[in-house]
């Protein structure tokens, strides 16, 4: 079985037994994927929170695997976990059970192709990214941090709430485009943080703005053959066409 859900943010409820009894016939060779913001690799080293959610998951009958979104620690991600291979694509493994889907590959699971892709472009920085190499000393910065969450400004920031690798880079791009190029630009299904410019407008009306990953997206979901597009990051439940916005849902594909 495979199962498909939206962001989680290191808070896994939905998948307990009491919300998602159907765990109870599965086993670890079933899949549920988490479309971005999963969340347990957040802080800047493994919190006893962050080691109860991992522990809990490696637990569970089945195996969790997840794309990266925006909110993610990209500086563990990508450098402290082992690069391994995994149902025919690039993997960095969290746990016995847990794996992080690294972005432009194509998995095989149950005879199903997924191609995925990670990233997104945070939307809750409204006031700006603090960054310390624009302060002279690091008790301004932790000031300036204090001030603007007093006067509940929206930012974020950089390496500690926010990388820049939320965005993906050309040779990420590349890999994903001699990927999709081996199979004729052909997958069963599609699995990604943020999604095409035209469904964005189509489910928001225009007030989400585009950027490279949505553009990208835009200009790939014209010239890729596939049967169903699953997407998270804008927190609610829609769907339109081929295209499934997830949150709170659990669908099996």
């Amino acid at each position: 079985m495979i199962f498909v859900t939206g962001d989680c943010h290191s808070e896994f409820k939905k998948l307990s037994t009491a919300s998602f009894p159907v765990q109870k016939e599965m086993t670890k060779k079933d899949i549920v994927i988490v479309c971005g913001d999963f969340g347990a690799v957040w802080d800047a080293g493994m919190s006893p929170t962050e080691k109860y959610w991992l522990d809990w998951l490696d637990e569970k009958p089945f195996t969790t695997v997840f794309v990266d979104g925006n909110h993610e620690n990209f500086d563990r991600l990508n450098s402290e976990f082992e690069t391994v291979d995994f149902h025919g694509g690039k993997a960095h493994k969290i746990n016995e059970s847990v794996y992080h889907l690294m972005r432009g590959e194509i998995f095989d699971f149950e005879g199903k192709s997924f191609f995925v892709f990670g990233g997104a472009s945070s939307h809750d920085i409204d006031d700006g990214i603090l960054s310390r190499k624009d302060f002279k000393s690091e008790s301004e910065f932790k000031e300036t941090i204090r001030r603007w969450n007093k006067h509940g400004k929206i930012f974020r920031v950089e390496n500690i709430s926010w990388w820049k690798e939320e965005l993906p880079s050309d040779d990420e791009i590349a890999n994903a485009e001699k990927n999709l190029a081996a199979v004729g630009f052909e997958v069963d299904n599609v699995i990604t943080h943020c999604a095409p410019q035209s469904v964005v407008q189509q489910l928001f009306n225009g007030s989400i703005p585009p950027d490279k990953l949505t553009v990208y997206f835009e200009d790939l979901s014209h010239r890729l053959k596939f049967g169903k597009w699953f997407f998270g990051h804008y927190h609610d439940d829609k769907n339109t066409d081929k295209f499934e916005l997830l949150y709170d849902r659990v669908l099996r594909v």
